[in-house]
């Protein structure tokens, strides 16, 4: 498994864990994380074991965003990562999530700070959950700067207008509920539980069949601005030959013979 000394990647049976590694610095973002990041979303898409994905943070914050210091110019941790970044000037979109999107589920477990880039990584996740207090917010237009992660697009898509046109324009912190009460995050746990929780919803997953749930993501976001007999169609092209596969035929069988199915991804 890869890793950078501010990305840490390790397995929970099916699942891939991907932590923010800089405590330090509420896991700023980092080039060293960045390049991290996007190899691990590459490491889940190459690897056929992998079924889930969980996104979170060491030291008890999920990601502050960028680090402020670099943006000025003062340098930035991780110069033996900047051949990489001049050999893919695309690779910290990628990484977060901005010009790159995991064919497999991605779980967010937040704790502490999820502000300013963390808030735009968080809307390339799946399925959210943080501990009650963690604080949410973009607070971009107050550093005189532009959420350019993706947030002017996305969050209108992810939440009413409304609410994301004041997380946009006010710049100011959401609490966990308050995130949950408009729609940004689905769960809302214990402090210190968000992890585990995101875990219980990976295992849940990796349960299902791996093919039918890829299948069933990228339906989701490929009809989502489709006309409704637009993606209808699209559906019909993408869930039909998922009838085909040994997985489907596996499923039915174990539910005849009521027992747990057995999925080999083909």
């Amino acid at each position: 498994m890869g890793g950078t000394e501010h990305l840490t990647v390790r397995r929970e049976g099916a699942t891939l864990v991907l932590t923010l590694n800089r405590p330090e610095a509420k896991n700023a973002l980092s080039l060293a994380m960045l390049v991290g990041l996007y190899d691990g979303w590459l490491e889940a898409d190459a690897d056929d074991t992998v079924r889930s994905i969980v996104f979170t943070g060491a030291g008890g914050s999920f990601c502050a965003g960028m680090d402020l210091k670099a943006l000025a110019g003062k340098g930035m941790e991780g110069e033996q990562y900047r051949d990489r970044l001049k050999a893919d000037p695309d690779l910290h979109w990628k990484a977060m999530l901005r010009h790159h999107r995991p064919r497999k589920p991605v779980i967010a477990a937040v704790e502490g700070y999820c502000v300013a880039g963390g808030t735009e990584m968080l809307q390339g996740t799946d399925i959210r959950v943080a501990g009650e207090s963690a604080t949410f917010g973009l607070f971009e237009v107050k550093r005189g700067l532009f959420p350019i992660g993706g947030s002017t697009v996305r969050l209108q898509r992810q939440i009413p207008r409304t609410h994301a046109l004041e997380m946009l324009l006010t710049g100011r912190p959401y609490s966990a509920r308050e995130a949950a009460d408009i729609g940004l995050i689905g769960h809302v746990v214990p402090d210190g539980t968000a992890l585990t929780k995101a875990l219980e919803i990976a295992e849940q997953i990796n349960a299902c069949a791996p093919l039918a749930v890829e299948a069933v993501k990228a339906s989701v976001y490929e009809t989502a601005e489709l006309t409704e007999t637009e993606g209808l169609a699209a559906e019909l092209k993408r869930g039909w030959p998922v009838f085909d596969t040994a997985d489907a035929k596996e499923g039915a069988r174990a539910f005849a013979e009521k027992r747990p199915p057995v999925y080999k991804r083909h």
